[in-house]
Order: structure tokens, then C-alpha cells, then sequence
């Protein structure tokens, strides 16, 4: 069932007969797969548990009853105010369904404007722990409250029963409260993760406008426009997460010598350089060591309220946590495809940029990989009981 089929009336079924362990609300694609690779663990451990999701068909895969597609129209910023009354009811169902077939433990991961609303609305009718109630509310891969909105982290320890981080940093960030954080570990540096991407100098370019509808159809005709300016003499790649994304690269006519490639499918695609929107894949770039640059493009209102609210140096993780820019930004008007022409010419041809790029790809892996406290699944099996 996807979120469009239901667009009028946001209606979840019922579980399948027995009572339900766990409910895993992942609202996007990077949420899917981080929340089926603990899955998968958890399960292999707890064989019995029975876990509904709201999420995509990487938990359906890892072995949820996936009430309700999430993936299939996620949004963001301003194409997110058309479909507030949906959202709204689709907060209050979720509510509803977790009041009525009472699970355990309800885990969200990431989507913090979705899920901390629907964490919310579970107090508020006394269905969580926190109220007295049957359910516990657990948190998996922390909002950045250290970039924007750091005030959400006294709502959070009101709401929550505990809190998974994949960052090292952010236990300290909620040290004033009384929520309990465990570090776990970034997913991406997991020894039995595999990643989508490599390095490799003689390889394609890799183009990647992101997994959001919107965010692509701005972001991908300046990428194939930088990359016929830059005209680098190989083919470029272009990856997708789904179907819905797919329709959106396809409008965009992409010419000869770009291929279309969904995530994953064919194992790693090893690349010589990138252009990338923002977001999960960004970070699977840098922690590969592939030189490239960042771009990223919204609607005006969106970009002007984030501006409001976040208050940070870069919006690329990578350059975060490096405090440096190994992958030069260009936003909003800066993201000209004569600029990233520029920046990709260079990553191709410049050894000096390439070496600075595996040097910093070192440096990420070092400060991601600081003993975790046991792994996701661990920690919610803890949860559990």
C-alpha cells in the first residue's frame, strides 16, 4: 500500500493475528535501509519478535508487515505544506493504531518533523511510557539538533524512553536532559555493511540529484548540463533509490553516455569523481574517498526558512564533521552548471585534489570510528526485554 493509494484517508491495517512487538516508523529511503539492516540483525538474534513498519520494501524485505509505503512520496520543505492536512491524518492514525493493537515499543528513525509530532501525539493520549502507557517510545539515528533547533532535545527527553546516536558527539548534546542515548555506531562503517559506491580514477562520474521528487527535478538538469560542459571523456552513472525517482530522471531526458542505475542493484558502482545533492549518499561518496562537489537546490521559502533555522557552517555531513569543505557546496544560485563544470574538470585532472580527498576520507573514517556502546540492534533489543 503506498501513501498515494490512501492520500484521501490515511488508513493502517491490522496487524496479523497476534500481539505486536515492535513498530518501526522510517518516513524515506536512507530511513528504510538503516532501519532494515538493524532489523535484519534483530531478528536473527529474536526470531519470534513480530515488528510492523511504516517505511519501504527494505523492511518489507528484512521481514516487517509494512503497513504503509513511506518511501513512495517523500517530501520536504515547501512541497510539504501541500500535503499538511494529509500528514495530519496520517499523524493521528498512527496514534490510533498504536492506541488500539498497543505494540511494545514504537521505534522512529530519522524524519524528526514526522516522527517527533507522531511521539507527540502518542503522549498526549497516554499510550506512551512516558504517560503511563503500554508503549515505548525509542528514538534511532538522532535528529541533528547540533546544526538547527537545539531546543527540541527538552520535548525529546519528555517524549522518549531512549535514544540510538550514530555519531560519537551527540550523547553530549542531550546532557542536560534526562533522555538516556547510547552511541551505536554509524551504519556506514559497520564491518558487514556494503557500500553502493568506490573509488576508482579510471571509472565513470557519478551524478547523484538526491531521492526526493522535487529536490531531483531542480537539481538533475544542472548536473547533465555540468557534466556536457565539463565533457570529461567517460560516461556517467547516474544512481536512484526507486521507481518514483526513475520517472522523474527519465523527464529529464539524459543523452547518450549517461546511465540510469538503481542503488545497489549491481553491486558497488566504482567512480572517478561525483556531483551530488545533499544527504545519505553524499556521505557514502565521502567516506569512499571520490573528489567531487556538493550542490544543493529548493524552492525559495524552503531555502529562506532553513536559513532561519539552521545555523551551521555546511549542510554536507561529511564537511560537519570535518569542519572543512572536502566537498565544495553551491546553493541555490551558486549551483550553476558552469561551476560544477569547474570542480569537476578539476577532481578529474588534479592530483594534488584527489590526494586531499583521500586524506580526508581518512579522517572521516577515524572520527566515525570510536567504540560504539553494541550495536543498533543491541541496544533495541535492550529495549524490548
Amino acid at each position: 500500500m503506498t501513501v498515494e493509494s490512501k492520500t484521501l484517508s490515511p488508513v493502517l491495517p491490522a496487524p496479523s493475528p497476534g500481539p505486536v512487538d515492535l513498530l518501526i516508523v522510517a518516513g524515506e529511503h536512507s530511513g528504510d535501509e538503516h532501519a532494515a539492516r538493524v532489523l535484519r540483525e534483530l531478528l536473527a538474534q529474536h526470531p519470534g519478535l513480530k515488528v510492523c513498519a511504516l517505511g519501504g520494501p527494505r523492511l518489507a524485505a528484512a521481514g516487517a508487515q509494512l503497513l504503509v509505503d513511506l518511501t513512495a512520496s517523500s517530501s520536504m520543505g515547501f512541497a510539504v505544506l501541500s500535503k499538511l492536512s494529509f500528514y495530519r491524518r496520517l499523524i493521528a492514525e498512527v496514534v490510533r493504531w498504536v492506541g488500539e493493537y498497543r505494540p511494545r515499543a514504537v521505534c522512529f528513525v530519522d524524519s524528526s518533523g514526522l516522527n517527533l509530532r507522531i511521539a507527540s501525539g502518542l503522549f498526549e493520549r497516554g499510550y506512551s511510557a512516558k504517560a503511563g502507557g503500554p508503549t515505548k517510545t525509542l528514538y534511532y539515528i538522532s535528529p541533528q539538533i547540533w546544526a538547527s533547533r537545539a531546543g527540541r532535545r527538552f520535548e525529546m527527553a519528555r517524549h522518549l524512553d531512549g535514544l540510538a546516536s550514530i555519531f560519537p558527539f551527540e550523547a553530549a548534546c542531550y546532557a542536560d536532559t534526562a533522555l538516556s542515548v547510547q552511541f551505536v555506531g554509524h551504519p556506514f562503517v559497520a564491518p558487514e555493511y556494503a557500500a553502493p559506491v568506490a573509488f576508482d580514477p579510471a571509472g565513470p562520474v557519478l551524478l547523484l540529484p538526491g531521492s526526493r521528487k522535487q529536490v531531483v527535478a531542480r537539481i538533475f538538469p544542472v548536473l547533465l548540463e555540468a557534466y556536457r560542459l565539463a565533457n570529461p571523456g567517460r560516461e556517467a552513472v547516474v544512481l536512484y533509490p526507486g521507481d518514483e525517482i526513475l520517472s522523474v530522471l527519465q523527464a529529464a531526458n539524459p543523452p547518450a553516455g549517461v546511465s540510469l542505475r538503481r542503488t545497489g542493484l549491481d553491486g558497488p558502482v566504482a567512480a572517478s569523481a561525483v556531483l551530488t545533492a545533499s544527504g545519505t549518499m553524499s556521505m557514502h561518496c565521502a567516506l569512499a574517498g571520490i573528489p567531487g562537489a556538493l550542490t544543493y537546490r529548493t524552492d525559495p521559502l524552503t531555502y529562506f526558512l532553513g536559513r532561519l533555522l539552521v545555523k551551521v557552517e555546511y549542510i554536507g555531513i561529511a564537511n560537519l564533521l570535518l569542519k572543512e569543505p572536502m566537498y565544495p557546496e553551491f546553493i541555490q544560485g551558486a549551483a550553476t552548471p558552469e561551476a560544477l563544470a569547474a570542480q569537476l574538470r578539476e577532481c578529474l585532472n588534479d592530483p594534488a585534489r584527489r590526494e586531499k580527498t583521500q586524506q580526508q576520507s581518512k579522517r572521516l573514517w577515524e572520527l566515525l570510528h570510536e567504540p560504539a556502546q553494541g550495536t543498533a540492534a543491541d541496544w533495541l533489543a535492550g529495549q524490548l526485554g
